[in-house]
């Protein structure tokens, strides 16, 4: 069995209302990302017919401090209930709550060792959660130099790590090869290391944040060592369009092979 792909309707279509936009990407064959829930109709959305792949996770909170990993459980939990909506079986999850811009709501790059401790703890407890309900919360990796200054647990060994560490079937990564090729690179090898804990992968190319093909990632090389080492779960573009949003799509299906559902 392949992989599926999987498109963000947050970052495509972007001139039509949200519901255009996922039913756009749904007539494409394309499973539908979307971001924060509580500003959308889910039932309208649900109405489109698409299958939906992710969504975010919670409203607030951090892994680390006392109020922030309260706030974190609790929306957590509404965010589990607004999934039941469009039966997104995959919950999104930082290493702190962003803001706007994408800017950490509590910067702290530097943590402790027992920032650490809370942060294992913090996502066991939403593992729990997530397995009670019968969905996957993911933990993503973001990029701290260009899109994310000042997160917490942001690169992808820190977010391989605490996955590995709390090594809970309803807690998986959201390995997106965007920011760890601005953070990390060695794409290739990351994907092997991360591969018994990757519950999605996240795409789009550097520099700019479009579709493949508009920078410098090899993402057809990355497509042959996902077959190779047998990921049949999902790969999301989380990009934009340089120009059209098909012909962005277009791109994405052709550096990552796949037969669409019809």
């Amino acid at each position: 069995m392949s992989y599926r792909l999987a498109a963000c309707a947050e970052m495509l279509y972007t001139d039509l209302p949200i519901a255009e936009r996922v039913r756009r990407i749904h007539e494409r064959g394309f499973l539908v990302e979307i971001w924060d829930w509580s500003t959308k109709d889910l039932a309208a959305l649900a109405a489109t017919g698409a299958e939906f792949s992710s969504m975010t996770g919670y409203l607030r909170g951090d892994l680390t401090t006392a109020e922030g990993r309260a706030a974190l459980l609790a929306t957590a939990g509404e965010s589990l209930r607004a999934a039941e909506v469009i039966d997104a079986p995959r919950l999104n999850l930082h290493g702190t709550g962003l803001g706007e811009g994408g800017l950490p709501v509590v910067p702290g790059a530097r943590v402790s060792g027992a920032d650490w401790v809370h942060a294992a703890d913090t996502l066991r407890r939403v593992a729990d959660l997530g397995a009670a309900a019968g969905r996957t919360f993911v933990l993503e990796n973001l990029n701290t130099a260009v899109d994310h200054p000042g997160t917490p647990f942001a690169r992808a060994a820190d977010t391989l790590a605490l996955v590995r560490g709390v090594d809970h079937p309803n807690l998986r990564l959201n390995l997106d090869l965007y920011h760890a090729q601005i953070g990390e690179g060695n794409l290739v090898e990351l994907v092997r290391e991360a591969l018994p804990w990757i519950g999605e992968i996240q795409i789009a190319d550097v520099p700019g944040r479009c579709e493949p093909g508009t920078g410098e990632i090899r993402y057809e090389a990355v497509a042959r060592v996902l077959r190779e080492v047998g990921y049949d779960g999902v790969i999301g573009m989380e990009a934009w369009a340089s120009g059209d949003a098909d012909a962005a799509l277009d791109a994405f299906a052709a550096a990552f092979p796949v037969a669409l559902a019809p």
